[in-house]
């Protein structure tokens, strides 16, 4: 009775636990990234499981086949040599399952870390993500717009977010979307996704980075791309320009609600120069109007160099 008592205890504390968890969102994904990244999570929870079925089967024949037996006192056992078979299973099976999710994570590094499956022939929106005590900016260069502390995207359509941060180290994560990656003060990271619908969505810093870590979440819009276009649009009717002196308030270490501004913060404080994850052509498109004059003065006096050579020459 005492034993029917403490079972029925046991199972229904860890039923009253599990209810009260929220529910796993990186099982339940919203774009290409994260349904790779949820097959693998899947991929290997399957095989430990597996792992874990075939190694309790043994420990249950293994206690029942040598169970203490009423043999004699001065029984001794008959002697038995080493079995090669079982020595092999027992050094292979796990090289072999080690080798497999090598495989599998090496191959779905590059496929999460490429422009998303099926939207490799379509631009992606840029979006620079920067991250300061503790909250979130979002800068579209493209549209000339900035919001802090959410983010709208469009749908259907592939994301390249531009990572770095104003403060330590943070880590951006979308869970439904993709997996993580860190923002830096030094140089620029790169991470690619993409909404296969629309929804709202829940992101964060996954990075401990001091007392206000535990708020320093986003919400995330996915919208048709004709509702972000009008969005933005609305933005550029009703929102106020930002300026050096607000970005320097915002800048202060602090929690602040949702706010949205024209133009971007990236006219008068420019990203760090290192680009990280992201190839020689894209990092020649993120240059700015000044890097480029910059690039052509060098040249047109490199030019003018090499004419007063030949001329001195002559």
């Amino acid at each position: 009775m005492k034993i029917k008592l403490a079972l029925f205890t046991i199972i229904l504390s860890v039923v009253t636990v599990l209810s009260g968890c929220e529910p796993l969102l990186v099982l339940d994904p919203k774009g290409p990234q994260a349904e790779r990244l949820a097959s693998d999570i899947l991929l290997s929870m399957g095989i430990m499981v597996g792992i874990v079925v075939v190694v309790f089967a043994l420990l249950i024949m293994m206690l029942v086949k040598y169970r203490a037996s009423k043999q004699a006192d001065d029984y001794e056992p008959p002697h038995i040599e080493g079995n090669i078979w079982v020595e092999v299973i027992m050094i292979g099976i796990p090289i072999l399952i080690v080798a497999y999710l090598s495989f599998v994570s090496v191959q779905s590094n590059y496929i999460v870390e490429s422009a998303p499956k099926g939207y490799e022939d379509k631009e992606p929106l840029v979006v620079y993500a920067s991250s300061s005590n503790w909250k979130w900016h979002f800068s579209y260069p493209e549209e000339g717009i900035e919001t802090v502390n959410y983010l709208y995207i469009p749908t259907d359509r592939a994301l390249e977010f531009k990572l770095y941060s104003h403060g330590p180290i943070t880590s951006f994560w979308i869970p439904q979307l993709g997996g993580q990656k860190y923002a830096m003060n030094d140089h620029v990271t790169t991470l690619h996704l993409a909404a296969d619908a629309p929804g709202e969505f829940m992101g964060r810093n996954a990075n401990f980075s001091g007392e206000g870590f535990a708020e320093n979440i986003f919400d995330v819009t996915a919208m048709s791309q004709e509702d972000f276009d009008e969005w933005v649009d609305e933005v550029k009717e009703t929102a106020k320009p930002i300026t050096e002196e607000k970005f320097d308030e915002l800048l202060e270490p602090g929690h602040l609600g949702r706010m949205t501004f024209t133009g971007t913060h990236l006219d008068f404080s420019s990203p760090p120069e290192h680009h990280h994850g992201s190839s020689d052509h894209e990092q020649d498109e993120t240059m700015t109007d000044d890097d480029m004059d910059d690039s052509h003065e060098e040249h047109d006096s490199h030019e003018s160099h090499e004419e007063k050579s030949d001329h001195s020459g002559h």
